[in-house]
């Protein structure tokens, strides 16, 4: 399952465990792209947040988002690795993975 994040309950869903938020745009091609695959992860167990940051520019701001998609993974409220742009499946377990 995939969490829509928000100004409310952003901070309680990635304060523990080893979580990734999805900062993205409902405009962006890419992000649109990635979200199948984002579906397949989360499926297979992944917890994976989503962010839209025309809505919620703010937290999108604190975290220096300046393209779409980009992907930061928590772990336990910290934010621990960044990166960003289109991944296919192989790619993002690999990205993930280099983080772990």
């Amino acid at each position: 399952m995939i969490i829509e994040l928000n100004n409310e309950n952003f901070i309680k869903e990635t304060s523990s465990g080893l979580k990734l938020v999805d900062f993205y745009t409902t405009w962006c091609k890419f992000c649109n792209n990635q979200n199948p695959i984002l579906e397949e992860l989360s499926e297979n167990g992944m917890w994976i947040g989503k962010l839209d940051c025309d809505k919620y520019p703010l937290i999108a701001k604190k975290f220096g988002i300046s393209g779409f998609p980009s992907f930061i993974l928590f772990k336990d409220g910290i934010a621990s690795a960044q990166f960003a742009g289109f991944h296919n499946k192989t790619q993002m377990l690999n990205k993930l993975t280099s983080y772990l």
